[in-house]
């Protein structure tokens, strides 16, 4: 594997901004500075509590502990290795990365496979985007297809690099080989049925997607991660899943469909005040909206939505409508959906038209055009009273018994929410849509919440995980401060060096383990500089740690004196357990026969003159 040159990841880091990087995922805001904030994508919150520094090229989250550099942010939240990540930064921001000497830089096949599945997908869009706008049986096909019977523009087609796979595949296999994308890519791309023990010949290259409209499914960054193919009269008879309308990509080393909502990437950017996500059922629903100026619109990928989703929708907006089917699936979806989107803190709505059984947003949209959207606004639902038209669609004519069982139903939902306030709203809107008193639908909620903490008391103890790395790490050390000064105040790291006896530091924690190898490299004269630290930390714990000491700028007026007080308490700290067990040994001289009180006499005269002399720092600043 190619060695990426130490010089081209300090290059890197000076040249793009950490902000660029992490507002692809998170909205930030100014938080007074240089500093911005936004909603931590690492865990679940409703007040910022993640923090970028520009400047220092750090983030930092004060929830749950999470720092690192932009690499670092790559790493995490992308599941990249360090190699992975610099290669992934370098292409995105047009910097050239360059390899050791003799490694001789990525070919295909040495290429991470993440990456290079990536670069498939790129060319295979392309590729199937090029036969859609071919003047060929194929290509008038789909056009007509696509501004004929859909009715869209084919401006939209261009913008979303919709394609067309003809009844062969297009070609794609021979193309993909002649690039020199890897074994290991083609078979597990997802474009392709490879038989396991098969060599990858164009022969063998099966194509999945044959004789259907190809539409591109992009992550949250805007990266082709998928497809989704629309069957149309020109799929073949012997296609596999002849009968499926939709055909979506299997899962790959890129692409999970629980993890991913279509349409994000571009929806993301329009959500914010009164403009909240609408999330209907389909990819053609989304890009209707899309057309008629709702750029908002996104889609799961065939599943109903998941927790990841709405953690990575709050990470933008915590506003969702829903376009839902009123049918009972549409419903049963839905009253799914609802505990997850309360638990995530997310407020949604449902939009409804008057006298309307069904909402089509396709035709709806296409009829109507952007004009549609305030109708169904006008008539939009709150979640509580959308779940309780579902499970009682009748209170007034319900029996006691119907209304007890709708608010229980209710009671399940509301108990997602860890807020006692938006508890107590959601009880009272409940009771008002079921026709009960306030009083009583609180007390189904409390008979709901007892059985729910009687069976979690019921479950045996999860065996502890222990407590995150980075807090434990930052319980405050003489070694912990040591490495602060290191890292804040470079000139002291030689002092240190000579001051500071190897025993005495604790290496059996993370700040003692780096502030023992900092000071070796000071000692040499080999400290290549706080902001090019790479090459010493061996973890992302260590990376982490380091991150955090970084971000934080401490507000110390003689940091030699500090130095010189972290350097007392780890010398008494290893010292003074040895003079307690002189002075023990010398109050029972008969507990020990084989000591010499001389010999433990000098002993501790030399060490309380230790101890009592005053530590100084050489040449410090």
């Amino acid at each position: 594997m190619p060695v990426i040159k130490p010089t081209c990841v300090r290059d890197l880091k000076l040249r793009v901004n950490i902000a660029d990087v992490v507002s692809r995922v998170v909205t930030l805001r100014k938080a007074g500075g240089t500093r911005l904030k936004g909603l931590c994508p690492f865990h679940n919150e409703k007040t910022p509590s993640f923090h970028v520094d520009a400047d220092k090229g750090f983030y930092k989250c004060f929830g749950c502990g999470k720092a690192g550099d932009a690499i670092t942010f790559v790493r995490e939240t992308e599941q990249l290795s360090f190699t992975e990540a610099v290669e992934a930064l370098g292409k995105r921001f047009g910097v050239v990365i360059e390899y050791e000497e003799g490694s001789g830089g990525p070919t295909t096949a040495e290429r991470s496979l993440r990456q290079e599945i990536f670069d498939l997908h790129d060319a295979a869009a392309e590729h199937f985007h090029q036969a859609f706008r071919a003047k060929d049986a194929t290509g008038d096909y789909m056009r007509e297809l696509w501004t004929g019977k859909r009715r869209f523009p084919l401006e939209l087609a261009d913008e979303f690099k919709i394609g067309a796979a003809d009844e062969t595949g297009s070609g794609l296999g021979a193309l993909l080989l002649r690039r020199k994308f890897s074994e290991d890519a083609l078979r597990r791309c997802g474009l392709f049925f490879i038989y396991e023990d098969a060599q990858v010949t164009l022969g063998t290259l099966r194509p999945r997607f044959r004789g259907r409209l190809m539409i591109p499914i992009r992550d949250h960054q805007g990266r082709v991660v998928a497809f989704t193919a629309r069957q149309t009269d020109r799929t073949p008879d012997d296609d596999p899943a002849r009968e499926a309308k939709y055909v979506n990509s299997p899962e790959t080393p890129i692409f999970t469909k629980g993890n991913l909502l279509f349409n994000l990437d571009r929806a993301r950017t329009a959500v914010g005040d009164g403009k909240p996500f609408v999330l209907v059922e389909g990819q053609l629903d989304a890009l209707r909206c899309w057309s008629v100026g709702l750029k908002t619109a996104i889609a799961p990928q065939g599943t109903s939505i998941t927790e990841g989703q709405l953690v990575l929708l709050r990470r933008y907006h915590t506003q969702v409508e829903c376009f839902f089917d009123s049918d009972s699936a549409g419903q049963k979806a839905a009253l799914r959906f609802l505990p997850m989107a309360v638990k995530a803190g997310i407020e949604v709505r449902f939009l409804t038209l008057a006298g309307a059984e069904k909402l089509d947003p396709d035709l709806l949209f296409l009829e109507r055009g952007i004009a549609a959207y305030a109708e169904v606004q006008s008539h939009a639902q709150s979640a509580i009273a959308f779940a309780a038209r579902a499970v009682l669609p009748n209170p007034q004519k319900a029996s006691p018994e119907e209304r007890s069982r709708a608010a229980q139903s209710l009671a399940e939902i509301i108990g997602a929410s860890s807020s006692e306030a938006t508890r107590a709203n959601l009880i009272r809107e409940a009771a008002a849509n079921l026709a009960l008193l306030p009083r009583v639908m609180q007390q189904e909620f409390d008979a709901f919440d007892t059985r729910q903490r009687r069976q979690a008391a019921a479950r045996p103890e999860p065996t502890p995980s222990g407590s995150d790395p980075v807090r434990a790490t930052l319980s405050v050390t003489p070694e912990h401060e040591l490495l602060m000064l290191c890292l804040h105040f470079e000139t002291l790291g030689k002092p240190l060096s000579h001051a500071l006896q190897h025993d005495w530091i604790d290496q059996g924690h993370r700040a003692g383990a780096l502030l023992n190898r900092f000071l070796a490299e000071f000692e040499q004269d080999a400290w290549p500089g706080r902001d090019h630290l790479d090459a010493l930390l061996e973890t992302a714990e260590e990376r982490a740690l380091v991150a955090t000491l970084l971000f934080e700028s401490p507000v110390i007026d003689d940091p030699v004196k500090v130095a010189q007080e972290g350097l007392g308490r780890l010398r008494a700290r290893s010292l003074e357990p040895r003079l307690r067990q002189i002075e023990l040994a010398l109050a029972n001289p008969h507990a020990d026969s084989d000591s010499d009180p001389i010999s433990l006499l000098k002993e501790r005269d030399k060490l309380q003159r230790q101890l009592r002399t005053p530590l100084v720092l050489a040449a410090a600043i």
